[in-house]
């Protein structure tokens, strides 16, 4: 089973830092540091995802993960920009996602504190609130426009090939490259005598989805003839990923992102489409004789999979409404068999943040769909853009399934909140985009040229 995920004391007291891990640490800031802004995506990237979390740095207690030291760093470098004309400042300035993300951040922090009241649980809170609040934040000073978000997706390339090679190793020699680091084991997980591969990743589930959610990302890079290579590569190395974790968590959003790609013909009608799906479950809600949930319990694409206990871990969230509504609960693993294992994302929040900080993380969800959503509509007309927000949207779907198989605890956190800075920049950039407007020549307002989507929507309020 997985490891449990809110674990925060009796860790390791040690500083673990290979050595070649500490040269690549010290190259990363250099570079971030040194670098031009719009260059410094590529060094934090790479450095974020390649080096396992297990390399951790503890002062006076207090552990930094190299993860966090190189937030540390973007935040430094992020205020230094500022003084200069276009550095360092957010794209189009706070949205309606920077604000959600910023509430669930504070109330995960406050609310774990609360439920725990000791020590080292607000140490970790507040480790988790840089984690993703710093992360979040750097990740949207760096990205600012579309050659930003073409520019951040072929750095992911490049680090799916180094995870690709590295896993695909791992498969074939039972000997997981990443763990002659330390952080990470060196024997990978066997499950029916097929190894589950995680490379840099603390478990095979998240180094699977990894994978999974950065195919719709590369296939719109495809679309750009400037990086079709780095778009093959991406999108050959994310299902080898997927492939080779070897588990049905991984390929649940793989397929959903390319079946979001199926209703780009309808994607007029989208509203129809959702009120189908809502309707449709529903009613097999009613129909079946347990809950739909149950539904997560039939999933099995490789064998040996544990979807039975996803659909006990939403039963009982749903049953125990009461216990975890206001502040969350520390006695869910009393409940049923094997509860301490909280491998659903959603899950995790409500037990933990209590139902504000749910709220919060599906109006987060909620607001890019939206935005996403009313942006397209705007720049109907200019196919390449409408394209652009749709590959954004289905890499969103592709991670909102996959929170239903694990909690995003190591690396792969920062690709979710890379993800939201793209959207909240891809949204006002598409706004503004100007889309050719065809009028009537009876019409007294005629004119050529073109009018900018801000407009449109003025006219049509």
């Amino acid at each position: 089973m997985e490891p449990q995920h809110l674990r925060f004391g009796g860790g390791a007291a040690d500083t673990m830092l290979h050595p070649l891990v500490a040269v690549v640490m010290v190259l990363a800031i250099i570079l971030m540091l040194c670098l031009r802004w719009k260059y410094v995506i590529a060094p934090l990237l790479l450095a974020l995802f390649i080096v396992p979390m297990g390399q951790v740095l503890v002062l006076g207690g207090v552990h930094f993960t190299v993860a966090r030291i190189l937030i540390l760093v973007g935040l430094v470098r992020s205020a230094r920009e500022r003084r200069r004309p276009e550095g360092g400042r957010l794209a189009d300035g706070l949205s309606s996602i920077d604000r959600s993300f910023t509430i669930w951040a504070c109330l995960a922090c406050v609310i774990f504190s609360l439920q725990w009241m000791e020590t080292q649980a607000l140490i970790k809170s507040l480790g988790t609130f840089l984690d993703a609040l710093g992360a979040f934040f750097v990740f949207r000073s760096l990205i600012r426009d579309r050659e930003d978000v073409r520019r951040a997706i072929s750095v992911f390339a490049v680090v799916a090939a180094v995870m690709a090679v590295c896993m695909t190793i791992e498969k074939m020699t039972r000997q997981n490259p990443f763990g002659l680091l330390g952080g990470v084991p060196i024997v990978p997980a066997d499950r029916d005598g097929k190894v589950r591969a995680q490379g840099a990743f603390e478990i095979y589930l998240t180094a699977g989805v990894f994978g999974a959610t950065l195919v719709p990302l590369f296939i719109w890079l495809w679309s750009d003839a400037k990086s079709r290579i780095s778009a093959f590569v991406g999108m050959v190395s994310a299902t080898v990923i997927t492939i080779t974790s070897y588990s049905s968590t991984p390929f649940l959003p793989y397929a959903a992102g390319l079946f979001a790609f199926c209703f780009w013909p309808v994607r007029q009608k989208m509203r129809l489409v959702r009120w189908g799906l809502s309707i449709t479950l529903i009613s097999l809600h009613l129909a079946m004789k347990g809950a739909v949930w149950d539904l997560i319990a039939r999933v099995d694409l490789t064998g040996g999979s544990s979807g039975y206990h996803r659909s006990i871990l939403i039963d009982n969230c749903v049953r125990h409404f009461s216990d975890w509504w206001l502040l969350g609960t520390r006695n869910y693993n009393t409940w049923a068999w094997d509860m301490w294992d909280l491998c659903d994302q959603y899950v995790v929040y409500a037990f933990t943040g209590g139902l504000a900080t749910l709220f919060f993380f599906i109006q987060i969800i909620s607001r890019s769909f939206g935005g996403l959503g009313t942006a397209r509509k705007a720049a109907r007309g200019n196919r390449k853009q409408e394209w652009f927000l749709w590959c954004l949207g289905a890499a969103l779907f592709s991670h909102v399934v996959g929170y239903f198989g694990i909690a995003y605890y190591d690396q792969m956190q920062f690709s979710w909140y890379a993800l939201l800075a793209m959207i909240c920049a891809a949204i006002p950039e598409a706004m503004r985009s100007p889309v050719p407007q065809v009028r009537e020549a009876t019409s007294p307002n005629y004119h050529t040229g073109v009018t900018t989507n801000w407009e449109i929507l003025e006219t049509n309020r």
